[in-house]
This record gives C-alpha cells, structure tokens and sequence, in this order.
C-alpha cells in the first residue's frame, strides 16, 4: 500500500451501519463535519478493535483515488485507529534520526513505547527510515516539537 497518499479524517463515531455481509458505514463527527466512511475487507483496523459509535478513530483515505460528489464526504477508509481522549495521531516516513520527512515530529523512543507491525506482531527492529503510525499525547514547543509516543505501528512494505 502508498502510504503518502492516506489523508486522516479524525473524529467521534456516531453511527454504523451494514451495508453488506463483509462491509460497514462509519458516520463520523469531525471538526470539518460530519464524513461517512465504507470499512472493508482492505481497511487495516489497528489492534483488531471492534467499532462502536463513541469511539474517538482516526479514518485514514486514499486522497489520490476518486470520491463521489455527495454530502456527507464518502470515503473508503485504508486504514483505522480507535485513539484515547488526548491521543494524536500521525503517519509519516521517519528518518534513520526518527525525524518526520516534513521535520513536522521528532520521536524520542522510551523503553515502555510499543513498537508493533499493522498485524500487531512485536516489532524489535530498527524503526528510523521507515514509515511510522504513531500514538503520542504531548509534544514539546520546540522546533521541531518532539515526543515521546506511547505506542509506534511500522508501516511494513
């Protein structure tokens, strides 16, 4: 999968529901609105977490593949991350330094950060030069900001 391309829709599930056997519409509250997602076969949700309207997610789209012209947005999310109440999200390739290409993130990894695969396998690697999910609450004010995540998704392959 082209991870440059994932745009994130973040915001607060408000509904679900089927559309067939293997598929869902997620209806989500964001700050630009309210957006509806499809979650399928292809949508890597991270953890295995079952949805249910409350839950804070992170829906992440294809921005270079065609969306119909109807409102709400409908997008067919890649890929899905339920976040805590504070958490941040950011998906990004990250230097041999940990340093985000857009010098936007510089990680300082702790020895209790989770580093895991998108199957959520134990990732004992080095994670610098690779694209990188990462769950962080606090950044510094510095430039640029760094933190400390809470858990680190290696975006393999």
């Amino acid at each position: 999968m082209n991870y440059e391309n994932l745009t994130p829709v973040i915001g607060t599930i408000v509904n679900i529901t089927d559309s067939d056997c293997c598929s869902r519409m997620l209806t989500i509250r964001a700050e630009e609105g309210v957006v509806n997602f499809i979650v399928d076969e292809q949508t890597w949700v991270i953890d295995c977490m079952q949805l249910r309207p409350g839950m804070r997610l992170a829906a992440f789209y294809d921005s270079s593949q065609p969306v119909p012209l109807i409102f709400p947005p409908r997008y067919r999310a890649r890929l899905a991350a339920v976040l805590d109440r504070n958490q941040q999200i950011m998906l990004n390739y990250f230097n041999r330094a940990l340093l985000a290409e857009d010098n936007s993130l510089q990680l300082n990894i702790a020895p209790n950060t989770r580093m895991q695969t998108i199957n959520g396998q134990p990732f004992s690697c080095c994670i610098g030069g690779r694209t990188l999910l990462v769950f962080y609450t606090a950044t510094t004010r510095s430039i640029p900001p760094q933190t400390t995540p809470e858990k680190v998704v290696v975006m393999c392959g």
